[in-house]
């Protein structure tokens, strides 16, 4: 699986896949749960990069202390918006408004999509941001909400 990053406004983010054949009502299933659940995790600040508590303290885990103080004085971290997902062909697209999550969240999904790629549906490329020649987009974010304020 191809991944290429283009363009990338975390408020007003279209995300990409295209198929190496028009993909079954299954496929389709399986990638929609996977940006969901990304989405609802997202949606509940789990993509926060500043709380890494776990991470930092590396493979010793075992009865370490969990600092809620820490936890509750980082920045919220949270998506606000997601569209349906669409297809046209061999291609998907979702958008999103990431919102204040971190980063963190694309490599988590773009690692869940590797391994859906590797075990369930083919994916030959993953565009994250940007837009694709031959399907054109709307403009949803913060820019047509500003636009039609004016």
């Amino acid at each position: 699986m191809e991944i290429e990053f283009r363009e990338v406004n975390t408020f007003d983010l279209w995300i990409w896949l295209e198929f190496p054949t028009v993909p079954s009502q299954m496929e389709k299933e399986y990638v929609e749960e996977v940006f969901n659940s990304w989405f609802c995790l997202g949606k509940l600040g789990g993509f926060d990069a500043e709380n890494l508590q776990v991470q930092e303290v590396g493979l010793d885990i075992g009865y370490m202390h969990y600092d809620d103080y820490q936890a509750d004085s980082s920045l919220l971290a949270v998506m606000h918006n997601q569209g349906e997902f669409e297809y046209d062909g061999r291609w998907g697209r979702c958008w999103f408004d990431l919102g204040t999550s971190d980063a963190i969240a694309l490599d988590i999904l773009i690692n869940a999509l590797r391994r859906l790629h590797q075990e369930y549906v083919p994916i030959d490329r993953l565009i994250i941001g940007g837009e694709n020649e031959d399907w054109q987009v709307e403009s949803r974010g913060y820019a047509a909400i500003y636009d039609d304020a004016n």
